[in-house]
């Protein structure tokens, strides 16, 4: 049988669906659960800044995703940029360590979506930890099941989950913007507030909660070889997906403050629940949660699909896994690849709590894939020049210093466990990289000609 016959990915996804893909991914149960958090490190009503610092770290770091997206747009994103960016020797291990991390951090994604799921869910019904941890499996295994599908089909999906993100926050932010009191957090957002170390700690740890709510922005790098138009939809739908997030979790913010007290917010666990409780009752606020639930299970159906792309591309270079490079024969989409972090994600699910997950998520991608890959575009770019991309960043090479910068802030701002955590599993991977390399005579035991 030729290649010709092999069953390959399609350019079906729209700007409109990747945009939809890129916003339900970021929209998941995280800016929900994470409102009170950021409240309580906070301690006043200043903890806004930290929803708008991690609105500007994902716009930065979205022109070193765009500039590499639109000039490599292939399944699985941040794998063909490493490759691309290290050369042919450290390009190989730099990748290898990114799928080898996304084979934990993939499933702990999608894991704590449902997870989150779950919790939020005990507004509604109070369950136990089991009950809790059935209903978090058994949303994996439907997402696994929806996916199981036609990209096209998927686009379609994609686009009516999105809907019903943007009918839940439209509902959420109207609720505080016609309840009279809208302007009045953000005319007292500076009340009491110092310029201090204590600030600067604070605003450290409470952006890892923040930039969590935002991480998604660039799912659509990952689904590049399913993209249309890529080399302007990428960037695109990158920063219209931004925009348009930080837009709704500021408004959210607001709208919840200029109802609440900041003590009831801070201590919450169900807090724009509760937000619409005091509006319009606990019937209204039944709905609301049902509402949250729906953007949840977005996010997870949205995440999944997107790192399902990434063993995927590696094994069909060669990189990984074999059985990974396996096609569905009349659907075309990794189909082992998704049954593969679906089951691994299931029990995810069972074992762990949303808190314990969130900082691990961030402290295990940060050193190789976000720093990485910026240093990979520096590299790149030394080497090729700028007219070799697709998409030019304004003012290179200032963003992708900030966002080296600005990220190692935040790998240090997880805490001692979460980074001895995030090194830990890099560890690991160098160690199985070189016993892979050596049984398969492959570099740094046999030099790359």
């Amino acid at each position: 049988m030729t290649t010709d016959t092999q069953p390959k990915l399609d350019r079906k996804i729209s700007i409109l669906q990747a945009t939809a893909i890129n916003m339900t991914d970021m929209v998941g149960i995280g800016p929900f659960v994470v409102l009170s958090m950021v409240a309580e490190i906070m301690q006043g009503p200043w903890f806004l800044y930290a929803w708008i610092a991690g609105a500007v770290l994902s716009f930065i770091d979205a022109a070193v995703w765009s500039q590499l997206g639109s000039t490599y747009p292939l399944a699985g994103g941040s794998y063909n940029f490493l490759k691309e960016g290290f050369g042919p020797k450290w390009g190989k291990l730099m990748s290898f360590l990114f799928v080898w991390q996304t084979m934990i951090q993939a499933p702990l994604v999608i894991a704590s979506a449902a997870i989150g799921f779950a919790s939020y869910f005990r507004y509604i019904y109070p369950l136990n930890d089991w009950q809790g941890k059935i209903m978090s499996g058994s949303i994996v295994i439907l997402i696994v099941l929806m996916l199981y599908r036609k990209i096209e089909a998927i686009g379609k999906i994609s686009v009516l989950l999105w809907v019903g993100v943007l009918v839940t926050m439209a509902w959420l932010i109207g609720g505080g913007l016609f309840h009279g009191n809208f302007l009045q957090p953000i005319i007292h957002m500076n009340d009491g507030l110092k310029l201090d170390h204590a600030f600067a700690a604070a605003l450290g740890f409470a952006s890892v909660k923040t930039i969590y709510s935002y991480l998604g922005y660039y799912n659509v790098c990952h689904l590049g070889g399913e993209i249309m138009h890529p080399q302007k939809n990428i960037p695109k739908s990158m920063f219209i997906s931004i925009a348009g997030i930080a837009v709704l979790y500021l408004m959210m913010n607001i709208s919840v403050a200029s109802v609440l007290p900041l003590e009831q917010i801070q201590k919450s666990k169900f807090v724009v629940s509760e937000f619409v409780a005091t509006l319009f009752g606990s019937t209204a606020a039944n709905i609301a949660t049902l509402l949250i639930l729906w953007v949840a299970f977005a996010s997870v159906f949205s995440a999944t699909l997107g790192y399902s792309r990434i063993p995927f591309a590696a094994a069909s270079d060669g990189a990984f896994f074999k059985i990974f490079a396996k096609l569905h024969p009349t659907k075309h989409f990794p189909y082992v690849s998704l049954l593969f972090l679906g089951s691994v994600a299931f029990v995810f699910s069972l074992l762990f709590k949303l808190h314990e997950v969130i900082s691990a998520i961030l402290a295990m991608r940060i050193l190789i894939q976000f720093i990485g890959q910026a240093i990979g575009l520096l590299l790149l770019v030394k080497q090729k020049g700028m007219s070799h991309f697709a998409w030019k960043m304004p003012l290179y090479p200032i963003p992708v210093i900030l966002a080296i910068i600005i990220w190692g802030l935040v790998f240090l701002s997880t805490g001692f466990n979460m980074i001895l955590g995030g090194l830990t599993v890099i560890t690991l991977g160098l160690i199985a990289f070189l016993i892979k390399s050596n049984r398969n005579n492959e570099w740094p035991f046999k030099k790359v000609l």
